[in-house]
């Protein structure tokens, strides 16, 4: 019996975006991307725990895989990269929704509050959507 398509190497989509993301804090960079923010200090402000070394490897990372690109602004004084999602970066945005949603009213987790779990879930409509 022959294999069905979905199963040979290389032509799953699923497989090929879980590649991609599956990657430590690509998520949270993603989101940050989609809030404005777009500076390294910026993506470190709520994350403690990123290294400086793995925030420029992810960045990196993003930037060859074309969901980013970055802008380098030098003058005499000091030099200044700000990152930016491309338009393949910015179609991340209903699925990065869809995770909102499901994580919200699927997951338990600590969001048991309705209100609450609305308050977030139109704070991401805005950025996302």
């Amino acid at each position: 019996m022959e294999k069905s398509i979905i199963y040979q190497k290389g032509a799953c989509p699923i497989n090929s975006v879980n590649d991609l993301l599956s990657r430590k804090w690509v998520f949270g960079i993603m989101k940050d991307l989609f809030a404005g923010k777009k500076h390294f200090n910026e993506f470190k402000e709520d994350k403690p725990e990123l290294s400086n070394v793995v925030l420029s490897s992810t960045l990196k990372y993003l930037e060859d895989q074309g969901m980013i690109c970055k802008n380098v602004i030098e003058d005499e004084n000091r030099r200044n990269t700000e990152y930016f999602l491309t338009e393949k970066g910015r179609k991340m945005n209903k699925i990065l929704y869809d995770m909102v949603i499901f994580g919200l009213y699927e997951l338990e987790g600590d969001l048991r509050d309705d209100e609450f779990k609305e308050e977030i879930k139109k704070g991401y409509e805005e950025i996302l959507l």
